[in-house]
């Protein structure tokens, strides 16, 4: 069955002009060059610092690269992206007349601009439609589905200024290009994949008891290994230590269970958790 849903906390930021490619390439962790028709690129803005600041889906048409990005980051991408413009023909603006959506359980039959999900293969489908398209599912299912893979969502599961996006799983969900040249923050992304810096990990954690708020602490035998981040229905992402996966964790008085998806590659240490 094909489940589809409207993601109301969504919006399209518009990137137009004949250097519109060239302009995008060179501020994001990913190769904008590779967004093309029926296929979505997956790629962040980073801090100088290598930081996360926002995530968002590139869908490219013919005469525009179209953001599926938090809606309330809008004004926030517009003003930071705007900054290095400078002479490239490249403009932004928010295209309030399309409506995002997302689609599991196969490919859904409607008009609009439409491409896999990129982060796994055959996991979803991301759609930028003129109008609302009939649902039968809620963004509520669609969270559920997302916590349950591991998959983070935007600053439901990042932390502005703080967060490393291969702590977040950037890499193996097809979120950086190594290969595309500098971008903002490509420095620090490198430096920690290739030294092996990736001390935490952003993983699913089943709970029981209470759902802690996002940001709670999470302790082992009384230490601090971890803060929670968004959940649902006894399901969760937590940010944990690498050395702490697979131990008896404790929240807010709550019971908390990691567990490592398949998709995910972790440093030997871990292998014995």
């Amino acid at each position: 069955m094909i489940h589809l849903t409207p993601l109301p906390e969504r919006g399209v930021l518009a990137i137009e002009g004949d250097d519109r490619v060239a302009f995008l390439q060179g501020l994001v962790s990913n190769d904008v060059e590779a967004a093309r028709p029926g296929h979505a690129v997956w790629a962040a803005l980073l801090t100088a610092q290598g930081k996360w600041l926002a995530d968002f889906f590139v869908f490219a048409t013919a005469d525009a690269l179209l953001l599926d990005c938090e809606a309330a980051q809008i004004p926030m991408l517009i003003q930071r992206l705007s900054r290095y413009r400078l002479r490239m023909k490249a403009t932004l603006r928010a295209e309030p007349a399309l409506h995002v959506h997302v689609a599991w359980g196969g490919r859904p039959d409607v008009d609009g601009v439409l491409a896999p999900d990129p982060r796994l293969p055959d996991f979803a489908w991301r759609m930028l439609a003129a109008e609302p398209l009939a649902a039968n599912a809620t963004p509520e299912n669609w969270d559920r589905y997302r916590l349950q893979a591991g998959l983070p969502d935007g600053s439901k599961d990042m932390e502005a200024d703080k967060s490393i996006l291969l702590e977040a799983g950037f890499d193996e969900l097809a979120g950086v290009s190594w290969s595309k040249g500098c971008y903002m923050g490509q420095e620090l992304t490198a430096r920690t994949k290739y030294r092996g810096l990736v001390k935490r990990r952003l993983v699913p954690v089943a709970v029981e008891g209470p759902l802690p708020p996002p940001g709670s602490p999470i302790f082992r035998d009384g230490v601090e290994v971890g803060t929670m981040r968004s959940g649902r229905d006894g399901a969760g992402l937590a940010s944990l230590r690498v050395d702490a996966l697979g131990s008896s964790l404790r929240c807010e008085g709550a019971a908390l269970m990691s567990r490592v998806p398949g998709w995910m590659k972790l440093p030997e240490v871990a292998g014995g958790h």
